[in-house]
């Protein structure tokens, strides 16, 4: 029985969201918790590590309760790509700026998927994602991020 759970999707997930909450519980450990009123750094993170591993549990739960689909072989060149854009973005932000920065993030990362096509449609897509994200991150949050950077004489 073990041996059949331990080849599903959902159980591995469930492992995986466990683990991704636990961590970030452990890392936030000693940020002040404050009370639901006034909550402290550590408030937030604490609670969302902590809804993190439920799903898991429910997630693996479920793996075990239910028939599920079993785990294939990895897919390494979107999971590349998925991670080598992330990685792109933060290093080409401090130089490009974050709408370079943004761009190239989307293109190398939809890359990833079979289905992609750069169409006009795709393009209205990346430009709304560019601007919204200019709009909500630099202009309403206030995060120092550059919209343009050095490397464009910023």
């Amino acid at each position: 029985m073990m041996s059949h759970v331990l080849q599903k999707k959902d159980f591995w997930a469930g492992v995986l969201y466990i683990a991704i909450g636990a961590a970030a519980f452990w890392i936030g450990r000693d940020y002040p918790m404050g009370t639901a009123g006034r909550m402290g750094a550590g408030y937030f993170p604490a609670i969302l590590s902590v809804i993190l591993m439920l799903i898991g549990l429910l997630s693996a739960a479920r793996a075990i309760a239910q028939e599920g689909e079993a785990v294939g072989a990895i897919a390494w060149k979107p999971l590349a790509l998925v991670v080598g854009s992330t990685a792109l973005f933060g290093l080409l932000l401090p130089g490009a700026g974050l709408v370079v920065a943004l761009i190239v993030l989307i293109l190398v990362s939809a890359a990833a998927s079979q289905h992609f096509r750069f169409e006009p449609k795709a393009a209205a897509g990346l430009i709304l994602l560019v601007v919204f994200c200019t709009l909500v991150f630099v202009k309403a949050l206030g995060v120092p991020m550059p919209l343009v950077g050095s490397w464009f004489g910023e």
